[in-house]
């Protein structure tokens, strides 16, 4: 694990800020439009590049084990459920864009992510029969892109059709 002393310079967080709004715009998801605050997330996720050889949550605490953390690197698995229901993720790098149309006002929302003992035992369990998942899953009617969350994403990450377009594919148990 490599540690660097020197915080990133603004040449660097510009650029991943750039790569970051790219791939959200093409995936059809939307960075926070505070530019200030933004940033100063982009630069937590270079430190912790820098710090951990991955780039975890800046708002999380990871523990330096990336098999461990690999549901907080950014984007984490609670990305989507977070901008569903509350608007914004945990840190507040990605926003719905009700929140850009409507310049609505995002607050603190709870943690989705499980305590650590809750975090192992799910990693540990053998795969879900579709009979026994906990989740619905989606499918695009337009790509037949699937996903298993609450609710479909606002856009299609493959084909950008718009949630409209998602069919319950299979029901949760």
């Amino acid at each position: 694990m490599t540690v660097k002393s020197e915080a990133p310079g603004q040449e660097q967080i510009d650029k991943l800020y750039q790569k970051l709004k790219s791939e959200a715009d093409e995936g059809g998801y939307h960075l926070n439009p505070d530019l200030d605050f933004t940033k100063e997330l982009v630069e937590g996720l270079i430190v912790n590049e820098e710090r951990y050889g991955y780039p975890s949550c800046p708002c999380r605490l990871a523990t330096g084990e990336k098999q461990e953390d690999l549901d907080i690197i950014c984007p984490c698995d609670y990305r989507d459920a977070d901008v569903s229901e509350y608007d914004t993720c945990y840190c507040g790098l990605y926003v719905s864009k009700t929140v850009i149309d409507e310049k609505k006002q995002i607050g603190k929302i709870p943690e989705r992510r499980p305590v650590e003992r809750e975090r192992k035992k799910s990693t540990s369990a053998p795969a879900a029969s579709a009979s026994k998942l906990t989740l619905p899953v989606w499918r695009c009617r337009v790509c037949g892109y699937l996903c298993a969350r609450d609710n479909p994403p606002e856009i299609c990450p493959i084909c950008k059709a718009k949630k409209d377009r998602f069919e319950k594919f299979i029901d949760s148990a």
